[in-house]
């Protein structure tokens, strides 16, 4: 598989197959991932990555959690800016209707929604969970540095065949996630990201993933 390839068939993917991933996969992964580019060389990325019983012990955990506060506790960031508005808040929009409509959710049910959501604690099947932090001194230039690592690691995972869906969503539950995590004080939790492989018969990961032409989010000088 190529670049474009696996940038073209990366997609966060919300049902996984029960089929255990080799830890020497992940290795090689990762171990490539580390060249991902970081100002200065700063490599500000840390993760923690859970399989088996110890996936399971934290998925019941914080799913308990989850049930005392549903609204979320313990925030270190805003997950989405809180006025986020034209195209950005109108893509986030038709992305969610795009995936409940795949599912045959409507609007009205409720209760089927929020079931499809509550998925996000049980990594949507997958067998693996990796979950990144850093220090909380770190600046926007660093998140970002963590984003490019992210993306390299899922690129990298689409070379071996799995997938990934990255989840902010545990971000709600931060102060909990870094004391499940037994990472300190001096820390701020990021994400998660479901790592297996997925379902492809599964309509939720068969649903089109729009994006803007480039000329809406790119200008050209000098050309």
């Amino acid at each position: 598989m190529n670049v474009t390839e696996a940038v073209a068939s990366r997609r966060s993917v919300r049902q996984f197959l029960d089929t255990p991933v080799d830890k020497a996969i992940l290795e090689r992964v990762l171990a490539k991932a580390q060249r991902a580019p970081s100002g200065g060389n700063t490599q500000p990325w840390n993760a923690v990555i859970l399989t088996g019983a110890p996936l399971a012990d934290l998925t019941a955990r914080i799913k308990a959690k989850v049930a005392t506060a549903p609204m979320g506790d313990g925030h270190e960031y805003d997950i989405y800016p809180k006025y986020l508005e034209g195209r950005y808040e109108e893509q986030r929009r038709g992305i969610g209707k795009a995936m409940f409509d795949s599912l045959g959710l409507a609007r009205e049910d409720g209760a089927g929604r929020l079931a499809q959501v509550a998925k996000n604690w049980d990594s949507f099947g997958a067998p693996v969970q990796l979950f990144t932090y850093t220090r909380k001194y770190m600046g926007p230039p660093q998140w970002s540095d963590m984003g490019m690592w992210l993306q390299t690691v899922m690129l990298l995972l689409r070379e071996e065949g799995l997938d990934s869906c990255a989840q902010e969503i545990w971000a709600m539950y931060g102060t909990t996630m870094r004391e499940l995590l037994n990472i300190d004080d001096d820390h701020i939790f990021f994400c998660g990201m479901a790592i297996g492989y997925r379902d492809a018969d599964a309509a939720v990961n068969n649903f089109t993933v729009p994006r803007v032409e480039i000329d809406q989010a790119i200008r050209w000088d000098g050309f």
